[in-house]
């Protein structure tokens, strides 16, 4: 085994163990480590949603973007770039996020749900694959979104200044940051607890280039698995750990923050893996790369984030009952969305916009 796969063995399984750990320490069940479920949170702590059960200012991101950010720097990694299709990325971003707040869970929680006995994940962890295939399609056929390049270099550090802001509100908690009283919000390790283990999985991500579907899409194209033995070692740790601490529990129903209803969980993820391989990478490396300067991934954050918001208060996001009509044409709607993004911005589509444009 080289050092790059037991570099992302190690990372992966070291976010295996963690995830466990902090849910023994408080966080919710099968959610010790989610990026989407954790951007939620963030979301409605800062009051850009109102739904009580999901308020709280996640250090476990915030950790993990600082330490994505300090490793980037100790490797001479962190190149501030970006101008490569902002706002369609934008667009991306907040589609995965409907996408994945109706399966609730990112590509991470899948896998960790998975690890716990949700069946209902494999389903998800299906629709994610599916949605990869259809992307590297796309990706196959000419897709792009355009090269980034050189930023001033204090556009860099404005995402990572973003959150050390977070992390002084998260302490300081004023009057005007919303904290859970009730719901997966108010489950929490300790602050100290989980700003750890977040730095430590960001100078893993960081070193391992850590993306399920980076992973998936290497795999389909190249045959490479390289990037998904890092998610099998996701899984293994995490269904070790939860067998030692007595929380495996196999099955569709009585899932924690999970729903039973297949189609959606399918059509969900399927919309998260389609829109995040245009966009290079799941959120997770969305986050890394962000710490490490793009901008352009930083406005795709900031395109979660607005997903997020626009789920929770217009009624679009699952819950244990299910998926909402709202949710359900959310998605049918987000994956047209993503269809004409990923025609629009093939050579062909690109040619005859300069062509138009040029005649006008």
């Amino acid at each position: 085994m080289n050092s790059k796969r037991v570099l992302v063995v190690a990372a992966g399984g070291t976010l295996g163990l963690l995830a466990v750990v902090l849910v023994a320490m408080g966080n919710p069940a099968n959610m010790g480590y989610c990026v989407a479920c954790f951007l939620r949170d963030i979301t409605g702590g800062l009051g850009l949603h109102r739904a009580a059960p999901v308020q709280y200012i996640r250090p476990e991101i915030i950790g993990l973007v600082l330490g994505a950010f300090l490793a980037s720097h100790a490797t001479k990694e962190f190149r501030p770039i970006g101008g490569s299709s902002s706002f369609t990325r934008f667009v991306l971003g907040f589609l995965a996020m409907i996408g994945m707040l109706v399966f609730l869970g990112c590509p991470v929680r899948a896998v960790l749900r998975l690890a716990g006995g949700d069946l209902n994940a494999g389903v998800g962890l299906l629709g994610l694959v599916a949605g990869v295939a259809v992307g590297v399609q796309f990706l196959k056929s000419g897709f792009s979104l355009g090269r980034a390049v050189p930023q001033q270099k204090g556009n860099g550090y404005l995402f990572t200044g973003l959150m050390v802001l977070l992390l002084i509100l998260l302490l300081a908690r004023p009057s005007f940051i919303f904290f859970s009283e009730k719901g997966p919000g108010s489950m929490h390790a300790p602050v100290w607890a989980a700003l750890g283990a977040g730095l430590v999985i960001g100078v893993l991500a960081q070193r391992s280039r850590l993306c399920m579907v980076g992973g998936i899409r290497d795999f389909i194209m190249f045959r490479d698995a390289h990037l998904l033995y890092g998610f099998v070692a996701i899984f293994v740790v995490a269904l070790v750990g939860n067998l030692a601490v007595g929380t495996f529990k196999i099955g569709f129903a009585g899932q924690p923050v999970a729903h039973t209803d297949g189609v959606w969980n399918f059509l969900g993820m399927a919309l998260a893996g389609w829109a995040a391989v245009l966009l290079g990478g799941c959120p997770l490396r969305q986050l890394v790369a962000a710490a490490e300067g793009n901008t352009d991934s930083a406005l795709t954050i900031m395109g979660i984030i607005f997903g997020a918001a626009v789920s929770h208060n217009f009624g679009l996001a699952g819950s244990p009952t299910g998926v909402p009509v709202g949710g359900q044409i959310a998605v049918v709607l987000g994956l047209i969305a993503v269809f004409i993004i990923g025609c629009a911005n093939r050579p062909a589509a690109v040619k005859r916009g300069v062509s138009i444009g040029k005649g006008s």
